[in-house]
């Protein structure tokens, strides 16, 4: 086959993807399955990821257009989600076309779920839950994410969480501070990065065998 017809026959299979609906779509893999992830100008891969987004609810739409303008175009891809990998310190980074509604410190809608490798002892999973429910710890993983609607947010959720695991607040003092640096928005480098050192390897905990293997 030529390479001018290689190239129509990939593109066309990738239409015909988009169009059945498949599951996932790995936007910028090759015509045989390897990751070649085109630069960001090329036309039709942020034609398509555009195209996705067109039809989603207001605000969802909003946060994807944000994190692309932020962190260039998702690993991954479906009519529902967007998925970076490992940009900025986030392990994960993830916008869904759904609007989960939450009322801490106000009330909104989250959307925008970002991750990082963080080790949380599980004696401190309550005091998690109680401080913020979009804050989830995933122990087997070795995860930490926090979901709002702005990563602005998603930083301070992080960074009070992290000063619970270690002591230095309650869930009681982080709640209000929460709200107050969301009020006023400073200290600033509270909502502008994490202010700890995310472990640079995986962190999660398989625990303890309690069964004979089969």
């Amino acid at each position: 086959m030529s390479e001018a017809k290689q190239a129509s026959h990939s593109g066309t299979r990738r239409d015909l993807l988009i169009a059945g609906g498949v599951a996932v779509i790995a936007l910028g893999s090759s015509a045989v399955g390897q990751p070649a992830r085109p630069a960001a100008s090329t036309p039709l891969y942020r034609t398509t990821v555009d195209q996705m987004i067109a039809g989603w609810k207001s605000k969802p739409q909003e946060v994807a257009r944000a994190m692309l303008a932020k962190y260039g175009l998702p690993e991954e891809a479906t009519p529902m989600r967007l998925i970076w990998h490992h940009t900025g310190p986030w392990k994960r980074t993830e916008v869904v076309n759904e609007e989960i509604p939450h009322n801490f410190p106000r009330p909104h809608t989250d959307m925008l779920l970002q991750a990082i490798d963080y080790p949380v002892p599980p004696e401190k999973f309550d005091e998690l839950a109680e401080f913020d429910g979009s804050v989830i710890a995933e122990r087997t993983k070795g995860e930490l994410a926090a979901r709002c609607d702005m990563e602005e947010a998603n930083f301070l959720a992080l960074n009070l969480a992290h000063d619970i695991v270690t002591g230095v607040r309650s869930v009681a003092q982080a709640r209000q501070f929460y709200a107050e640096v969301m009020r006023e928005r400073r200290p600033a480098e509270y909502l502008q990065g994490l202010r700890f050192q995310v472990p640079r390897t995986a962190q999660g905990d398989p625990d303890r065998q309690l069964m004979a293997s089969r």
